[in-house]
């Protein structure tokens, strides 16, 4: 079932990703197969599997932007302090 945005404002959902993730994991899980019955490599399908998992959406958030939210509070941006002398 495709799903359009609400008002052309928000990005287009079928089932529960949206439609650059589907596209990103057709793709994936073509080149995994590929390298799979090749080379008899697992690990691309993995990765394209995980991939799929991290990027299910509900209420509009998924767990790979949290991992993305949450690296770059602790990693990428500068975290400022000012310390002050209770006295």
């Amino acid at each position: 079932m495709y799903i359009y945005p609400d008002n052309l404002a928000a990005k287009a959902t079928l089932w529960l990703w949206e439609l650059k993730d589907l596209a990103i994991i057709g793709i994936g899980f073509l080149i995994g197969i590929f390298s799979l019955v090749r080379t008899g490599a697992p690990l691309p399908l993995a990765l394209v599997v995980a991939y799929g998992f991290l990027s299910i959406r509900f209420d509009n958030t998924s767990i790979l932007d949290f991992i993305r939210y949450a690296a770059a509070y602790f990693f990428t941006r500068q975290q400022y302090f000012e310390w002050r002398d209770p006295t």
